[in-house]
């Protein structure tokens, strides 16, 4: 869906065609599901979280002044939904010491997301990213399963291009730690 048309959408859901509405939800429910989910675990809580985004969307949508697009403005209420959600829940997180991180090759690294069909690894990249922080799972997840450019992922969280560059540099690095410790 373009730009203008979500526009079009939206003007007209102000208008009083509410039911509009529900394209919005057809076309982001799935997306935003597998971003909150990630970043709270449980698939019961985040299919209620994915409602009270939508919930949150419509009573704010005349909130939305289109300095980034549509999908950026929904994410981040998606994002900042689910971290208060775990905020309340006070997750613990593995913690690794910087100096373990920096000694990692970045040769090593580069093989990490390729595609495999080798299910242990698959297995092994699932576990390595359960163990993260809920804003490192945000970031893996945005940019490798919902395949969102460096720029959407900054505007969805908030940071610059240079600071999500540097980020999922060193969540990569992470995860391969996680990934062949032991």
């Amino acid at each position: 869906m373009v730009q203008n048309e979500e526009a079009q959408y939206i003007a007209r859901i102000l208008n009083g065609e509410t039911e509009c509405f529900s394209v919005f939800l057809d076309r982001y429910g799935r997306p935003l599901y597998s971003l909150i989910v990630q970043i709270v675990g449980c698939p019961e809580d985040a299919e209620e979280l994915v409602q009270d985004v939508f919930l949150k969307a419509f009573k704010n949508l005349s909130g939305y002044k289109g300095d980034c697009i549509f999908s950026t403005w929904l994410y981040r209420i998606a994002y900042n939904t689910a971290i208060s959600a775990t905020r309340k829940k006070k997750h613990e997180f593995l913690y690794i010491e910087e100096n373990a991180i920096n000694n990692v090759p970045d040769e090593k690294v580069a093989t990490l997301f390729e595609p495999t069909d080798d299910e242990e690894r698959i297995s092994r990249l699932a576990h390595a990213v359960d163990l993260l922080s809920v804003e490192e799972k945000a970031l893996i997840t945005l940019f490798y399963y919902e395949e969102k450019s460096i720029e959407e992922v900054g505007g969805i969280l908030k940071l610059t291009v240079a600071n999500v560059k540097v980020r999922l540099y060193r969540v990569r690095k992470k995860l391969y730690l996680l990934m062949n410790e032991g």
